[in-house]
């Protein structure tokens, strides 16, 4: 297992974020002056629903794409968001402009249910209207990762069937996969492995995972797991670009059987796997079918697709 564990997440420090402008209900402060009450529904029971996005040269890639999923995801729990994907759009726009930001920055935009009367779980406990927070931090992926590589651990813990959470909901709600999270590093891993409610691999606590046998692309059914955006690109660029891709089950023997394997998510686009449950996965470095996809996917960014 490796020593110094890394993250799908690293950046290297940067002291302008000491400094950021947050958005916070229509008004943009410093970041000392941003808050949110003690009886906000999100603090309170995780009840709210969020988007992580980056800006690339002045672009935010597939922001219709996250727009849709918050909207989808708002709409099932019956949250009203208060403003339209227009009013959204400029509000992310105004936090940027007022943050003289125009590249390598990672945006997390949150909308919970807002303040309640009484800190109780009913949803009309919310008299107040939503409350909507949008923080953009300079935040450019360490791509030392590429060559350092993930390790993961496989975790009891799994990803459930939408009869309890549904885990397509990009929610606050993320105490099952910080305890799988606490369990790989407890196991000296870097992120946690999860499986789906009948033992096939699902994703990990963060990330969509993939596989590649034979120079084809495996990933889950995405029946159990968060269907992310990056992941569906990735897809995408593997049916334009004659890559074999497959969403099906498979299992921890076809994993660990795997020539390559690598997460997908918005921060670090495409990170490889190196490592999994001790088994050195593709002789621990990254490989050719990774790097072809990570290659087009960055010229997907570049064409503003």
């Amino acid at each position: 297992m490796t020593d110094n564990h890394v993250s799908t997440h690293d950046a290297a420090p940067d002291a302008r974020n000491d400094d950021i402008l947050i958005y916070v209900d229509g008004e943009i402060v410093h970041r000392d002056e941003a808050r949110v009450s003690v009886y906000d529904s999100g603090f309170l029971l995780g009840d709210g629903i969020w988007e992580g996005l980056r800006l690339y040269d002045g672009r935010i890639p597939f922001l219709d794409d996250h727009l849709d999923r918050l909207f989808e995801a708002a709409l099932y729990l019956e949250l009203e968001i208060g403003k339209t994907r227009e009013e959204l759009t400029r509000a992310i726009w105004d936090t940027l402009s007022a943050n003289g930001m125009t590249t390598d920055v990672h945006i997390r935009l949150m909308v919970t249910r807002g303040r309640k009367r009484k800190p109780f779980q009913h949803p009309h406990l919310s008299v107040y209207g939503p409350t909507i927070v949008i923080i953009a931090e300079h935040s450019k992926p360490d791509d030392s990762v590429i060559d350092r590589g993930i390790s993961l651990f496989t975790v009891p813990h799994h990803r459930g069937l939408p009869l309890t959470q549904d885990a397509k909901l990009n929610s606050h709600s993320k105490l099952n996969c910080i305890i799988a999270l606490n369990l790989a590093v407890r196991a000296g891993a870097d992120e946690a492995l999860m499986l789906d409610p009948f033992g096939f691999v699902n994703t990990t606590n963060a990330c969509n995972f993939f596989i590649v046998r034979k120079g084809e692309v495996w990933t889950s059914t995405g029946d159990y797991c968060m269907n992310g955006i990056t992941r569906q690109k990735v897809i995408d660029i593997c049916l334009q670009n004659g890559i074999p891709v497959h969403e099906r089950n498979y299992s921890l023997v076809d994993t660990y059987g795997a020539d390559e394997a690598f997460l997908t998510g918005t921060f670090g686009a495409q990170t490889p796997v190196f490592e999994i449950d001790g088994r050195v996965i593709g002789g621990g470095k990254a490989g050719p079918v990774f790097h072809r996809i990570r290659a087009l996917y960055k010229e997907m960014i570049r064409r503003g697709d």
